[in-house]
């Protein structure tokens, strides 16, 4: 029996759920939600189909000594949710600087879930980041809400490659300055 890694992660708490470190347990339904095509077009690295054994493996890359990117479930049983009400990342730019990634399962889509989120890794700021940095696709507009709600400003346009559309796609580029 192949037991969870210890992951130096913090566990931030959120009003309606706890931000964490995934679990090897996650697999069912991280696969589940991250198998919705609509979820995974907008994302840049979620591949639609889902191949057998990617969540497994992206469970295991975050707990890696040596990742780059720090991971937490939204888990939300302390209010009664679902143990996966969607993912949160950092992934380290630079020593002071981080871009914050999202996604949220589509049951909790338009219920604030996200901003949570997004709100509690500013304020607790894990990484001790001076800057933060986030992109969503113009086709995404909520996510872009999402960000300017939490303080982001609007950097331009750039586009990013999504794997489930196999296509460059046009982006909108926001940065946080924290204090």
């Amino acid at each position: 029996m192949m037991l969870d890694k210890i992951v130096n992660q913090p566990v931030i708490e959120a009003e309606r759920f706890t931000l964490r470190p995934l679990r090897r347990s996650d697999q069912g339904l991280i696969e589940h939600y991250a198998s919705n095509k609509d979820l995974a077009r907008m994302t840049t690295s979620i591949p639609h189909p889902l191949p057998p054994g990617a969540t497994e493996a992206f469970i295991a890359r975050s707990h890696a000594d040596d990742r780059i990117e720090e991971i937490w479930a939204m888990d939300g049983t302390k209010d009664g949710n679902s143990e996966i009400m969607g993912l949160i990342s950092l992934d380290r730019v630079s020593e002071s600087q981080a871009e914050i990634g999202y996604w949220v399962a589509p049951p909790y889509w338009n219920t604030g879930v996200a901003s949570e989120a997004v709100r509690t890794l500013i304020a607790a700021n894990p990484l001790g980041s001076k800057t933060l940095f986030a992109s969503v696709f113009q086709d995404n507009p909520a996510s872009a809400r999402v960000l300017t709600n939490s303080g982001f400003q609007y950097l331009g346009d750039a586009e990013s490659f999504s794997v489930a559309r196999n296509a460059p796609v046009p982006t909108w580029t926001y940065s946080l300055k924290l204090d």
